[in-house]
């Protein structure tokens, strides 16, 4: 049977692909092939509004967010090595951290498959049921697969 703590460390793999290919969209969203596309861009890029006190454009709001979730991705990152270290030494502790992360991961994977992409999806779906099915394992409950 897999142990719990190469879930988790799969679990951070997967994210480190997804941060990978966050990057290479951030890097490259602006730029896009389709000229219909591109009229919307340049119309992001160039209208300003006020909004809570400050005057950005929605590129600005875009890019913002993506940086955001540049920071939330490397966190996880961590979070996951990190917890790995001692899942089997301090389950509970280890075991209610995984779960929250592992559970947001799942969501994650559902707005994604709604309001992006299924690569995307999959991979948050893939992270996060690692991590949730990392915390059952820890607890040795039984769980649907063989072992």
């Amino acid at each position: 049977m897999i142990s719990s703590k190469m879930l988790v460390r799969i679990s951070a793999a997967l994210i480190v692909v997804h941060l990978l290919g966050h990057t290479i969209g951030h890097l490259t969203w602006d730029e896009p092939e389709d000229p219909k596309m591109g009229e919307v861009v340049k119309v992001m890029k160039s209208y300003s509004a006020d909004f809570m006190g400050a005057s950005k454009t929605m590129a600005e709001y875009y890019n913002g967010y993506s940086i955001m979730i540049f920071g939330l991705f490397i966190m996880t990152i961590l979070l996951l090595w990190s917890i790995s270290g001692f899942v089997t030494e301090q389950k509970d502790i280890a075991n209610k951290l995984l779960l929250p992360i592992g559970v947001i991961y799942i969501l994650f994977g559902v707005v994604e498959f709604v309001y992006f992409f299924p690569f995307a999806a999959g991979i948050s779906l893939c992270s996060g049921l690692c991590t949730t099915l990392a915390v059952f394992v820890n607890k040795k409950v039984p769980y649907p697969f063989p072992e």
